[in-house]
């Protein structure tokens, strides 16, 4: 007969743990800040904070960026305290697939987070774009759920945009199967 814990587990067993995650080795640069894609156009700044489902913010989260529109791509760790991002691209366009619809500008983005096995995959929308009313994407998206998806100006700063990511819970961020 085996000796217990005052928990009831089996002594000497210890608990599952999720290993990691350890993103800042070797997979985020501090100085990424900005994925600057080729081409003319308007440079914006995105910033917002990975949420948990109590609304805490995530200090080990990645987030990778891409841009459909323009070659770019963008690999960013959450701050180690708060849990918040930022950075710098050119404002995305609408884009024209080879069915004829148009998708509204959008970065795409995959989150990759502690407790996560595979990695959550999202769009950032901006708010105001008229492209918005028509995207086929976010047309499959219940009304009610798509401010998830949509970055908003800062204080009516038009080049500077507020984009948060909550993993789960009230106002849980749209993901989508890829």
């Amino acid at each position: 007969m085996s000796t217990l814990n005052q928990n009831g587990t089996p002594a000497g067993v210890t608990p599952s743990q999720t290993v990691g995650p350890y993103f800042k080795i070797g997979l985020i640069d501090e100085r990424w800040t900005r994925m600057i894609p080729p081409g003319e156009g308007s440079l914006i700044t995105v910033a917002g904070t990975v949420l948990d489902a109590d609304g805490k913010p995530v200090p080990d989260a990645m987030l990778e960026i891409w841009q459909p529109d323009r070659p770019a791509f963008g690999r960013f760790g959450t701050d180690r305290v708060d849990g918040s991002f930022i950075f710098q691209t050119l404002l995305p366009v609408g884009l024209q697939q080879p069915d004829g619809a148009t998708h509204a500008g959008h970065l795409n983005v995959s989150v990759f987070a502690r407790g996560l096995l595979k990695r959550l995959h999202t769009r950032i929308y901006f708010e105001g774009d008229a492209l918005n009313a028509s995207d086929p994407v976010l047309a499959l998206v219940p009304e009610a759920r798509r401010a998830t998806l949509m970055a908003r100006p800062v204080n009516g700063v038009e080049r500077r945009f507020s984009f948060d990511v909550r993993l789960c819970g009230p106002g849980e961020t749209v993901f989508f199967d890829c």
